[in-house]
């Protein structure tokens, strides 16, 4: 057991009570009034045209995938320096994901390198925001603009980020968020989709209804619901809505909480890195995070291993991250990779990822950095 472990999932306190509501009410299926209500606060807190519950980010890639109409033939392109969800949503479409390498200041996707993997076999283009710091989404969006095809932003990790005001999500064609447990705001498993084009409302609700227009049907709106598309089961659960109500009401407070002890971090870790011995996030002016993660660049592999090692004989949980999926067995069947992924390969045989949770305070950061500074 570590006395700091990675991660402490939050509760606000009223998730329990929320549950016990919705059994009451004797709803339990999808699209309850606790659905509504949290589709309803995610709108007002995104700004999107319509946001969809779904039982994980994963099911809002795949309806997004199923909403751009990819198929064989089509590409699409992500970085690798990502979850395997981003890239399965499209190759279960028969599409093929298109990696380019990331940045080395926010490992976010090099928008600078679009150009050279989209052709005119590419159908949309997915930023993830790494750590809920944005991509540059205005470059990003004027790529797809002038040749026509989709943004899909993966904000698993950004609910609560913004950029240049607004938020992440909802600049693409679509946006999908996570309330994993890990996240910051979370339900056990959950997510959404965030439709940000009026056209797609529509069929948005019908895909995530096992294609039918049960979600009309529902508003009073029609008599009676058939089948219209294809679809499949995307919805949560009323409990899993229940609970995560109880999170969104505190999002704003879990946001600042989160925000400070990433800020702990950040100062605490100064003269590591002004010695040279790590390297601290880098988060552009136009961005505002939400204290996601806070992750630490050291100087090799071997650096890396023996760090993560020494913090955990001192009871520190710490992990490093994602694995790049262009040197996967499925990655490299179903994908391909547009120049030579050079930073993508750096960054992630160096990257620590250091607890962060709410109840954190100084003592757990100064034994954290205490545990760094000797064993770097």
């Amino acid at each position: 057991m570590m006395d700091i472990p990675f991660n402490k999932p939050y509760m606000s306190g009223k998730e329990l009570l929320n549950i016990a509501k919705a059994h009451f009410n004797l709803r339990l299926s999808g699209d309850g009034p606790f659905t509504i209500e949290c589709q309803s606060l995610l709108e007002s807190m995104t700004g999107t045209r319509r946001a969809l519950l779904t039982h994980s980010c994963t099911a809002a890639l795949e309806m997004a995938a199923l909403l751009a109409d990819v198929g064989p033939g089509d590409e699409v392109i992500m970085p690798s320096f990502t979850f395997v969800s981003t890239a399965n949503a499209f190759v279960l479409r028969g599409a093929k994901p298109v990696f380019i390498d990331i940045r080395p200041d926010t490992l976010n996707m090099n928008e600078s390198l679009i150009h050279e993997a989209i052709n005119e076999r590419t159908r949309a283009i997915v930023p993830v925001h790494y750590a809920g710091v944005a991509c540059e989404m205005d470059s990003i969006m004027q790529a797809a603009r002038e040749r026509s095809v989709l943004v899909i932003e993966d904000a698993a990790q950004g609910f609560g980020s913004t950029y240049k005001g607004r938020s992440l999500g909802s600049m693409g064609d679509f946006g999908t968020l996570s309330f994993h447990e890990t996240k910051n705001v979370i339900s056990g498993e959950g997510g959404a989709l965030l439709v940000n084009r009026e056209d797609r409302v529509k069929r948005a609700e019908i895909v995530r209804e096992k294609g039918t227009d049960r979600t009309q049907f529902s508003r009073g709106e029609i008599d009676k619901y058939t089948w219209q598309d294809v679809g499949s089961s995307f919805l949560p659960g009323e409990l899993i809505a229940a609970f995560l109500h109880a999170q969104l009401e505190k999002a704003q407070e879990i946001t600042q909480e989160r925000v400070r002890i990433w800020n702990m971090y950040y100062e605490a870790l100064r003269p590591l890195e002004w010695d040279g011995r790590l390297r601290r996030p880098i988060v552009p002016d136009e961005c505002a995070h939400n204290g996601h993660l806070f992750y630490i660049l050291v100087r090799d592999l071997d650096s890396r291993s023996k760090t993560i090692e020494e913090l955990k004989k001192a009871g520190i949980g710490a992990v490093f991250h994602y694995v790049p999926l262009h040197d996967s067995p499925a990655g490299k069947r179903y994908c391909r990779q547009q120049g030579d992924m050079q930073v993508t390969n750096e960054i992630s045989s160096r990257l620590i990822r250091l607890p962060i949770w709410i109840g954190m305070n100084r003592e757990h950061v100064s034994r954290i950095t205490d545990a760094l500074s000797a064993s770097l």
